[in-house]
């Protein structure tokens, strides 16, 4: 089997896809113990200083393809996001992580502090396996921090308490990885029954994973990233045996009820091999470079701006522009200087069309009232605007399972965000086109030079953008059947000089 991978590999005129495919076949024989990285790697210098990327639309793709990916490895995952809800696809990914250490994969998770839900038995119980650790980014909100001790955060280092880690990337074996717009959550994957996101993921492998393992590791040495150890340690302290048994075993059960995870579900994760031969398959080797920033985003202690690498990234990349540029980001509120530079654009002749949230559709009405308040200026520059329906026409072909959804279709709000330049660059990442993302938050996204990409991502967001899927931004609230009581709280919210930390 080595000496024909070396053949293979060594075939001038090997295509992608065959050379793909029969990666698949090696990964799904007993040589996958020798690992992805070697195997990956060899493929990689066939495409020197080249990644290939798949563009990851559906949640349940996505999920399916974590999924799969979690089963595969053998040495390494490391995970960063903002939000790992306890809900039931964060509990099963948990599931997931623990037997990938069972086999002796080690794992390194990092998670943003903010929205954390997890008790701190769960945390420990996981954190206590030999081949796990956990860290907690900026802990200054929920885990070992009481009520007293956050309001003092807020009230002596407001911009220190605002400051989030955004990222959203997972990497195998140190040599496939999945970034983008989903967190660990039921609603980013389409198995919320009631509200779901509208978002996008790219898998990337090649040249650009150092990079992203370099940021990874970046956020985890730095003090800002705390482990478990140290923000539990008298919780730790009193957690027997017992209880760390006791959650392990409801977890394995958890995770074996049909009902928590379905096995039309479990069938899919164990027969995607076949999936993924597609997947490689349409893979595109191409120029993607990873954007990122550093953790604490930027230099500044005290005051609410300061910008970050990803912001001076996107700046420059919207500055080669010289046609159209296309936006989808659930969030619009221009931060300092932002009216300037797309008048500067507007007026070289360069069309501008974002999709964002309508009201009817928003997960965050504070977000929304800074746009609301700028809209009518956003428009009045020439910049064309579409607000996505809370039930879009596409949520049939986003959704394989929509047949068992009955009747009563799930609210969808916008949660991807991306860009397309000229028909020939794509963003794909976490960056809102907010205040936050630009000074506060830190974020990541891959930089895709490659016109077939570019034109396939630009075709999801004109979707998008399409009247049985968004209104034009000049239809009214009451038009877009926001409720009454939503319009209000927006109202109120509108009041208050929040914009700097939208």
């Amino acid at each position: 089997m080595v000496f024909k991978l070396k053949q293979i590999l060594q075939n001038p005129g090997l295509s992608i896809s065959q050379l793909l495919s029969f990666l698949l076949l090696v990964l799904q024989t007993s040589f996958v113990q020798a690992g992805m990285l070697d195997i990956m790697t060899q493929a990689a210098k066939q495409h020197p200083g080249k990644s290939a990327v798949y563009v990851l639309e559906k949640g349940e793709e996505s999920l399916l393809t974590r999924a799969w990916l979690t089963e595969t490895v053998d040495k390494t995952i490391d995970v960063q996001y903002f939000i790992w809800s306890t809900d039931n696809i964060g509990t099963l990914a948990s599931e997931r992580l623990l037997s990938a250490a069972e086999r002796g994969a080690r794992i390194r998770v990092i998670v943003d502090d903010l929205l954390i839900d997890a008790e701190p038995v769960t945390m420990l119980s996981l954190d206590a396996h030999p081949n796990i650790q956990i860290k907690v980014y900026n802990p200054v909100h929920s885990v070992g921090t009481g009520f007293l001790t956050r309001l003092w955060h807020l009230i002596t280092d407001f911009r220190g308490s605002n400051q989030r880690m955004h990222d959203k990337v997972v990497i195998y074996d140190q040599t496939v990885a999945i970034t983008g717009g989903r967190n660990m959550a039921d609603e980013y994957y389409d198995y919320d029954h009631a509200y779901n996101f509208r978002d996008r993921d790219v898998m990337v492998v090649g040249s650009v994973l150092p990079k992203i393992q370099q940021s990874f590791n970046l956020f985890w040495e730095s003090p800002l990233s705390v482990s478990l150890d140290i923000l539990l340690a008298e919780e730790k302290q009193r957690l027997t045996a017992k209880q760390i048994d006791d959650y392990v075993d409801w977890l394995r059960q958890y995770a074996q009820h049909p009902q928590n995870f379905a096995p039309e579900v479990r069938n899919a994760i164990t027969g995607m091999g076949e999936r993924v031969d597609k997947i490689f398959a349409g893979m595109q080797w191409t120029s993607v470079d990873y954007l990122h920033d550093i953790p604490g985003k930027n230099n500044q202690t005290h005051q609410l701006d300061g910008g970050g690498q990803t912001t001076t990234s996107l700046i420059n990349l919207l500055s080669e522009a010289k046609r159209q540029v296309l936006i989808e980001s659930p969030y619009l509120i221009m931060p300092e200087g932002g009216f300037e530079f797309f008048s500067e654009m507007l007026a070289k002749g360069i069309e501008i069309a974002i999709v964002t949230n309508s009201l009817e559709s928003t997960d965050n009405l504070q977000a929304y009232s800074g746009y609301q308040k700028q809209k009518q200026r956003l428009l009045d520059l020439g910049i064309k605007i579409y607000e996505f329906r809370s039930k879009p026409g596409i949520y049939r072909r986003l959704i394989d399972r929509h047949e068992q959804l009955g009747k009563e279709v799930p609210i969808f709000a916008l949660h991807a965000k991306s860009m397309v330049i000229d028909d020939r660059i794509t963003y794909i990442g976490t960056f809102n086109f907010d205040p936050r993302s630009a000074n506060l938050n830190t974020e990541v996204g891959l930089v895709i030079r490659d016109e077939r990409i570019a034109q396939q991502v630009a075709q999801a967001i004109r979707q998008d953008m399409a009247t049985e899927n968004s209104w034009e931004a000049n239809i009214s609230d009451e038009q877009q059947n926001a409720g009454f009581l939503k319009r209000v709280k927006a109202f109120i919210w509108g009041l208050l000089p929040l914009e700097p930390i939208l």
